[in-house]
């Protein structure tokens, strides 16, 4: 920054540029090139690095080592090359989109309720953002109104650089101390943060952020959210999702919450009778075997796992066997066979299911009482 040959700082905005390769070197991954000059944002402070070309050679990442700006790149270009310069810049825009967001949601949240951004995370689809502290999901959605009414206000982002004196004065938000010359970044009424990412220069800019998800996350809460041309994009899929699904159950899109809690409702209903029927079937089936002490195997079609298990394990408890198998017809990757559960409340049947498997090629387990496979 100090030099004052990283264009990003200069003119966020700038999108081609001319430079001299001062520097190549092979990684592991293909070559670093280092620039006289560089409008190309490197990894750091939650943003991710740029990405585009140089002359004719693909920028994949831009990193930061050592204080020099490193262009990781998929081909060598020889020092001394004049070569003109190109930023991915719908890339390098999702990424001031999403990091102003970030910065006006962190500093409302510390505003409104003391707490602090104690983790920020940008990924190709979308932003997250820990607070160490709980949010509630009324808080949440009061949030989200608030920060877009300061995106539709469209009031101008502004950076500076205070002297020592009046970074002192200054209430901003900083993860750790700060030294030397600070970057100050104001979104206005919203947050003021030592930063050095890049930002748009209106809030309006941001066009929209909603926030996807929110969970606890160790101590606190993380927020899962989407900036401008992401939150459109996302809007956009599951508009057409709430479309679909208007048209297979035939009402309005907004009716669509209470059919799909109708349709889980008969769901349930259809399978509790058929647990109901299940069950009397069960009793009458076990009621033709008489009490023994020994082995009674049944082969059933049919019957889901869960009703297999309470018939076997019925088998047992009423008298009818020591031990109880029960088959059901099974096929695994084009293989046919069955699937079996065996109970027994005397047999130690994790014992007995290692056999079981040992000789006729089974999979499965279970613990003392009960046990099943394939």
């Amino acid at each position: 920054m100090d030099d004052m040959n990283e264009l990003y700082y200069q003119n966020p905005y700038l999108k081609e540029f001319d430079a001299c390769v001062t520097g190549c070197a092979p990684s592991k991954k293909g070559y670093e090139i280092t620039l006289n000059r560089t409008a190309f944002y490197p990894e750091g402070g939650g943003q991710l690095g740029d990405s585009g070309t140089i002359g004719m050679v693909a920028v994949t990442d831009t990193r930061r080592r050592d204080g020099v700006i490193v262009h990781c790149t998929d081909a060598p270009l020889p020092a001394g090359t004049e070569v003109h310069c190109k930023i991915d810049w719908q890339k390098r825009f999702d990424h001031m989109q999403g990091h102003s967001g970030e910065h006006m949601v962190s500093g409302l949240v510390r505003r409104h309720y003391g707490l602090d951004n104690v983790g920020f995370h940008m990924s190709p689809d979308g932003v997250t953002v820990d607070f160490n502290g709980v949010l509630t999901d009324s808080q949440l959605e009061a949030l989200e109104q608030e920060v877009n009414d300061f995106i539709y206000a469209d009031l101008p982002v502004s950076v500076a650089f205070p002297s020592p004196e009046e970074l002192k004065s200054m209430d901003y938000r900083s993860k750790k101390e700060l030294s030397g010359k600070v970057r100050i970044v104001t979104f206005p009424g919203a947050d003021v943060c030592a930063c050095c990412g890049t930002h748009v220069a209106r809030t309006g800019e941001v066009g929209l952020i909603k926030f996807i998800s929110m969970s606890r996350y160790k101590s606190g809460v993380r927020i899962e959210m989407l900036c401008g041309r992401l939150a459109l994009r996302d809007y956009a899929v599951k508009n057409k999702q709430q479309q679909e699904l208007s048209r297979r159950f035939s009402v309005k899109p907004y009716e669509l919450p209470e059919a799909v809690r109708q349709i889980v409702a008969e769901k349930e209903a259809a399978e509790a009778r058929l647990s109901e029927t299940a069950r009397k079937y069960f009793a009458l089936k076990a009621a033709q075997f008489p009490n023994s002490d020994g082995l009674v195997t049944v082969f059933e079609e049919d019957f889901r796992p869960a009703e297999v298990r309470k018939f076997c394990d019925g088998l047992v408890t009423s008298g009818k066997a020591q031990i109880a198998g029960v088959f059901v017809p099974a096929e695994n990757n084009g293989k046919k066979g069955w699937s079996y559960v065996l109970c027994s409340r005397s047999v130690n049947m994790r014992e007995a299911v290692k056999t079981l498997n040992r000789n006729l090629n089974g999979r499965g387990g279970g613990d003392a009482t009960l046990v099943q496979g394939t």
